[in-house]
């Protein structure tokens, strides 16, 4: 089964649009824990648990593992992930760019040493820093095309003179992942849900990609505008939320409960929206 057979699969085993963001914070972490970065993997797992039922996704960051020296921390939550979530396909958010043996080993580390069933991507240096990555068939893919921070603007909004139409760098990407890019069904998009329009316009270059959509939640994407301009029969979306999950409770005893509860409003709000 590939990532896209798995999404969908998650998607209807939960009826869920929902990602979960794994971006452990020691000094967020409950009660006892604050602070103590061994506890990393216990304080995911918890999520994870808590959180697998209402999923169609789940998206550990790298860098805030790697940055507690926490990769073995990470390899576990992974495996534990794919022992208690089976259907739950996994999305290392790596943001990797890098060309030919270099984009190898990153290939390398996400799918064989992580297990990933999908890693996002920067295609900055253009297709031959993909391709590494789309060596690995049943894999999914998913660029970096309309992101939700401010400085986006500075180069995913520039128009290209010499493309016929004058496109915006992000419209333009967007029509590659759809067309010759997307040899093999593999790719997707992050498109930031703090831009409606702008998922609204990558849906239309790219009707049947899927799409990561971060920006729900702590950072001010409206659920709504979101699933009306990006969910599409055939379209799925993944709507992701970190923060406001992970830390919707600060006591030890009732966190993943409460994470519990926030996931459930995002996921129940979500669906209104789809109707």
């Amino acid at each position: 089964m590939n990532f896209i057979q798995q999404l969908s699969k998650a998607e209807q085993l939960n009826d869920s649009m929902l990602c979960v963001g794994l971006d452990p914070e020691p000094g967020k972490f409950p009660g006892a824990w604050k602070g103590d970065a061994g506890r990393i993997y216990d304080f995911c797992a918890a999520i994870v648990d808590a959180t697998k039922d209402l999923v169609s996704a789940f998206k550990p960051q790298i860098a805030y593992f790697a940055a507690h020296r926490a990769e073995d921390q990470l390899e576990r939550l992974m495996a534990h992930i794919k022992r208690v979530a089976p259907s739950v396909p996994v999305i290392l958010d790596a943001k990797r760019g890098d060309i030919g043996s270099t984009a190898e080993q990153y290939a390398k580390e996400a799918f064989e040493r992580y297990q990933a069933d999908a890693v996002t991507v920067s295609p900055f240096m253009g297709f031959d820093s993909i391709e590494p990555y789309l060596r690995y068939p049943d894999k999914g893919v998913i660029l970096l095309c309309r992101t939700s921070n401010a400085g986006g603007n500075d180069w995913q909004m520039q128009r290209l003179a010499e493309v016929p139409g004058q496109p915006r760098l992000f419209e333009h990407l967007a029509h590659l992942a759809q067309t010759q890019w997307n040899k093999n069904g593999q790719l997707g998009l992050v498109v930031g849900a703090t831009y409606p329009e702008e998922i609204a316009r990558v849906r239309e270059l790219a009707p049947s990609l899927p799409l990561l959509i971060p920006g729900v939640g702590a950072q001010g994407g409206d659920a709504a505008a979101t699933v009306k301009a990006g969910w599409r029969a055939g379209g799925p979306i993944i709507v992701n939320s970190s923060r406001a999950v992970l830390y919707a409770g600060n006591s030890l005893e009732d966190f993943a409960g409460a994470a519990r509860r926030a996931a459930q409003a995002t996921r129940q709000q979500l669906q209104a929206a789809r109707g």
